[in-house]
């Protein structure tokens, strides 16, 4: 059985380690966590993560796709930390539970990436 180390370098992790990640603002405040990756079906690279941001227990959680490009890993607290502000966050494009498609519809997709001024991955 492979231990820990060899089932991971400091450039790769797995999808399902990814999940739940902790999310955190510029500032270091805690805003939410990786609900799960967009991965591109035919390149086979990661486009967006999912945030839940918000809600209690569940219920009332909104969700960010964000690009991939805009959160960074930081060991310092074991997290992404995003590269955009609370208010860029807060006015972006959000879905919610019962809407879990719309990370994947193009027009939604656009909204996200001109928000954030991130160039498409299209």
């Amino acid at each position: 059985m492979q231990n820990e180390r060899t089932r991971e370098t400091n450039d790769l992790i797995s999808s399902e380690k990814v999940d739940g990640t902790s999310v955190y603002a510029r500032d270091g405040e805690r805003i939410g966590s990786v609900k799960s990756l967009m991965i591109e079906k035919r390149g086979g690279r990661v486009t967006d993560a999912v945030v839940s941001v918000g809600g209690f227990l569940g219920i009332g959680e909104q969700y960010h796709s964000l690009p991939w490009s805009t959160l960074k890993y930081d060991t310092d607290v074991d997290g992404y930390r995003l590269d955009v502000t609370e208010d860029q966050l807060r006015s972006g494009p959000t879905f919610d539970e019962a809407n879990t498609d719309t990370a994947l519809d193009r027009a939604y997709q656009h909204r996200v990436y001109s928000h954030y001024g991130v160039n498409p991955y299209w």
